[in-house]
């Protein structure tokens, strides 16, 4: 893996060390812990968004789907 070097504050270097190491983790690491919860975010919203413009037949066949495939697998075992 290539390294780089990335100019930020003093404020935020120390704020990401003090969150890196309460998670244990190293700066890199918890910079990529932070792109993948905006990342991860991102998606839930774009979720939320698409649910918001589902019409009342979208719903229908959501639940009949899901039903399908829940009937498919089967009683959940233990």
């Amino acid at each position: 893996m290539t390294m780089t070097t990335i100019k930020v504050s003093t404020e935020l270097r120390d704020l990401l060390k003090e969150q890196a190491r309460a998670e244990n983790r190293t700066i890199g690491e918890q910079l990529a812990f932070l792109v993948n919860a905006h990342r991860r975010e991102q998606d839930f919203a774009g979720l939320r968004e698409a649910m918001a413009r589902m019409t009342p037949d979208d719903w229908a066949d959501y639940r009949e789907e899901t039903a399908w495939w829940d009937a498919a697998q089967g009683p959940i075992q233990d």
